[in-house]
């Protein structure tokens, strides 16, 4: 049986106005996803930015009447339904403001144990593209990764494809209800992943179809992820959308470059010269810039009795500090940077002896 909070939740996500932030907002005010609807409209209106129509719909019965109908769905078809304050909804989502109320999984992956990469790219990939793909797949396959794409067709499936065939876990995000799958040619690729790791949504089986709902997908893979590679992109398209997403998630943007003719990789290019993303030619280059190449013995390094620290490295050593010990990624998330950006400042900081390195990427204040 499902909790009340998610029976709430998926109500508070039904309700006409209610976005994800909004929702968030007033459970924040009121306590549990419940309250909201039980709590008294004068209180309600005291909230910024919550009016009488909000109120009034939050008065309504028509949506929890539609969170029991889904719910009921959901028992039959073996979806589950993950509410973004659990301890099971996924880590990087859970620190996106705009991520969904609700998120919808069908398969066994816990979004926990594995370092999620999205790999996303053009439809019309070329013969190097699709070679360069492979290869990215596989080589991150040393470094426990997730990979995380949207079952479309051109890198989305490759990544997928080859992912399932180095036995690495793999995330495809839909732009639609999980009792479905877009394009119908990947249903047997989709029951793979299901298998291997996790189909996931933030819509209901009785939303209607809608390529709109697309960047909505895009959403997903940004939030996902820790890091997001790109391809092959042509100057627009879906590619770019979820890589401007994944900036503004401060997470690390990697591009594939392409010869300044090659309009395919127009916007992959782009990308690169405007500082938004790291070039790659190589799985080997993203798990340097990510910091994850095997642990290393590390010396031990006399403790200056006075530490010039710039801006960034002072942010870490006090949210350290704070924490006693935490993980480089976590420490990222925390202080809002990419992950490289914290790795760089942070073996800085171990240089000048105000921090130490632990076994697993975990640091420590000296």
């Amino acid at each position: 049986m499902a909790s009340d909070n998610l029976l709430y939740a998926m109500a508070l996500q039904h309700a006409s106005l209610v976005g994800d932030i909004t929702a968030k907002k007033l459970i924040s005010y009121c306590g549990t996803p419940e309250a909201v609807f039980k709590e008294k409209s004068s209180r309600l209106l005291k909230i910024d930015g919550i009016g009488t129509t909000i109120v009034s719909q939050l008065k309504r019965s028509d949506d929890l009447k539609a969170a029991e109908a889904e719910l009921a769905f959901m028992d039959k078809t073996g979806i589950k339904g993950l509410y973004f304050a659990d301890d099971n909804y996924p880590n990087y989502l859970k620190h996106c403001l705009d991520g969904p109320l609700v998120l919808f999984v069908k398969g066994k992956s816990d979004f926990k144990s594995r370092r999620p990469v999205a790999i996303v790219g053009t439809r019309k990939i070329t013969a190097h593209g699709a070679s360069f793909c492979k290869s990215l797949v596989e080589g991150l396959a040393i470094a426990n990764v997730a990979i995380v794409s949207g079952l479309a067709f051109g890198a989305d499936i490759i990544a997928h494809k080859v992912a399932l065939e180095n036995d690495m876990e793999t995330i495809a995000c839909l732009g639609h209800g999980l009792h479905r799958i877009y394009p119908h040619q990947h249903t047997h690729i989709a029951h793979s992943v299901e298998k291997h790791g996790a189909l996931v949504s933030e819509l209901w089986s009785t939303t209607n179809f809608t390529s709109k709902h697309f960047v909505r997908r895009n959403r997903l893979i940004a939030g996902l992820s820790q890091a997001t590679v790109v391809v092959e992109s042509g100057a627009v398209g879906g590619s770019l959308i979820t890589a401007e997403m994944a900036l503004d998630y401060n997470r690390d943007v990697f591009a594939v470059a392409g010869r300044p003719s090659d309009r395919g990789s127009e916007g992959c290019n782009r990308l690169i010269m405007s500082q938004k993303a790291q070039m790659i030619c190589s799985a080997e280059d993203l798990i340097y810039w990510m910091g994850w190449q095997p642990e290393e013995a590390s010396k031990p390094i006399q403790k200056g009795l006075f530490l010039d620290l710039t801006d960034m490295e002072l942010k870490l050593y006090n949210c350290l500090k704070e924490a006693g010990k935490e993980h480089l990624d976590q420490l990222a998330l925390n202080c809002k940077m990419t992950t490289h950006q914290a790795a760089g400042s942070l073996v800085q900081l171990e240089l000048k002896g105000a921090i130490r390195s632990l076994p697993g990427k975990m640091f420590e204040v000296i």
